[in-house]
């Protein structure tokens, strides 16, 4: 994200993560997006990530993703549940 932004949570299976970010529609309603990376070292033995997966990150990216989804529900949970609160 460009902006200074935290996700709402993030799900990380070494090398794959995903960021969760929650946003807000024109009614103030939340919505859920997500964002995947990879990490890995560069040759000088800096930390970097990408945005694009190898073919044997597949399997591994499947699982963060439903790893996200889950985490996704739990937020959703989370706002219904402070949105009965505020009632």
């Amino acid at each position: 994200m460009s902006n200074n932004k935290k996700p709402a949570a993030k799900v990380t299976l070494y090398p794959i993560s995903a960021a969760i970010w929650r946003n807000e529609n024109a009614k103030g309603e939340a919505f859920y997006s997500v964002t995947f990376e990879r990490s890995f070292k560069n040759d000088a033995g800096n930390w970097q990530s990408s945005g694009t997966f190898n073919p044997g990150d597949l399997l591994l990216l499947a699982k963060v993703a439903d790893c996200a989804h889950s985490e996704i529900y739990k937020l959703r949970a989370s706002d219904r549940q402070a949105q009965q609160i505020d009632e």
